[in-house]
């Protein structure tokens, strides 16, 4: 309760959902394992796709709170607190990684010392792809990343028993701070997880591209994540269509978006035809990938493109769900495409390692968020904007 402005009670997640997290994580985890004991290469390249899919999720999450609170918007006020408790992956999202940093020597070949003493490319870039540099690296963006996340989003939990104005003051400066640092520090995990499994190639734009995907899929969850549970009578009374178009036209706005950048990234190096920089795409071109290649176009953009295209289906509370759903799986598909390749230049390959990644994930991102939000407020309702969110009209 707010003062006596908003009432809202808190609910605990419905038991169905908590079954759904630990059944989906259990049952992963138990494939998962299985997977490393018969082919740790294989499984190490799908936990690498799971890993900068859930650091998608917590640091695009992240990212969402610091924009409101630079842009002084307080449409999403309301929603903002579903944002906040999923920025709990990022302290999830290094466990996938764990098995990666384990087999280093497996998916990079910078790693290979003999390989890079061989290949004089490899040896002028070995002052940045270096494993003692590449650990330094994680571990110092993880730790930044976490402490932003402790500041913006302590804060916010606090303001619920003070109601403090000026805990809005310092997250819209601690949110200025974070904006430089998340776009370097995304651009740098984007280089060294995905670009660098390549270390021959490279893209000027690719640290854009992947924060094009970070943004819709942080989008996506918390769409998802609202519709749910504003059916379930979990959040506050006043929630419109208004607020839903503004989801839905944000998702389409950048739907296209990334769909600019990745023509982009590909007219350039088509139009340069430098041989260090289109061989990526040729390895994605040949012995099957190409197909993978053409449909990410129809899977990625045209599909949701398409679905939300009209005024309408941006408010849509059917539409809005299967193309927040639809974006989840585009992401995560996307992230195939950048990685596996490495791992099967002959084709593409599909099987139960790249189907129990995908179960164990969903499993993790569901029971994360069902164990943060049990002693939270799903509504942040001590923030002075609330009623001024809630009341928001086109």
């Amino acid at each position: 309760m707010n003062s006596g402005q908003i009432d809202y009670t808190k609910k605990e997640m419905p038991e169905k959902v908590v079954k759904l997290g630990y059944g989906l994580l259990a049952i992963g985890f138990v494939l998962v394992v299985a997977a490393f004991a018969f082919d740790y290469t294989r499984a190490s390249f799908n936990s690498l796709i799971s890993f900068m899919f859930v650091f998608s999720l917590g640091v695009g999450s992240l990212f969402l709170v610091a924009l409101e609170h630079i842009a002084g918007a307080y449409w999403s006020v309301p929603f903002r607190r579903i944002s906040e408790l999923l920025t709990a992956l990022i302290f999830v999202a290094p466990v996938l990684a764990i098995p990666v940093l384990f087999d280093l020597h497996g998916l990079f070949h910078w790693s290979h010392v003999e390989a890079v003493e061989a290949d004089t490319i490899l040896a002028g870039k070995s002052s940045y792809l270096n494993e003692s540099f590449f650990y330094i690296r994680f571990v110092v963006i993880f730790v930044i990343f976490i402490l932003f996340r402790i500041a913006m989003v302590g804060g916010s939990f606090k303001q619920d028993t003070t109601g403090s104005v000026k805990i809005n003051k310092i997250n819209a400066r601690l949110s200025a701070a974070f904006m430089p640092f998340f776009a370097f520090m995304l651009s740098i995990m984007a280089i060294d997880w995905l670009m660098s499994l390549e270390p021959h190639w490279f893209s000027t734009i690719f640290g854009v591209y992947y924060f094009a995907g970070t943004f819709l899929v942080a989008l996506s969850l918390l769409t998802l994540y609202v519709l749910y549970l504003n059916k379930e009578g979990m959040l506050i009374d006043g929630i419109s269509s208004d607020h839903l178009y503004n989801f839905g036209a944000l998702l389409f706005a950048f739907v296209n978006f990334w769909a600019y950048i990745a023509f982009s990234q590909y007219m350039l190096i088509w139009y340069a035809n430098m041989p260090e920089e289109t061989y990526w795409f040729i390895i994605r071109s040949e012995h099957g990938w190409e197909f993978i290649s053409l449909a990410l176009i129809v899977i990625h953009f045209v599909v949701p493109y398409v679905m939300i295209l009209s005024q309408p289906s941006k408010s849509s509370k059917k539409r809005l769900k299967v193309v927040s759903y639809w974006i989840l799986g585009a992401h995560y598909y996307n992230l195939y495409w950048l990685v596996m390749p490495t791992f099967s230049k002959d084709g593409p390959v599909l099987g139960w390692y790249e189907l129990v990644f995908p179960i164990f994930t969903a499993g993790l991102i569901i029971t994360t968020f069902n164990f943060v939000s049990k002693k939270r407020n799903l509504v942040a309702i001590g923030d002075p904007k609330l009623k001024r969110g809630i009341d928001f009209r086109l």
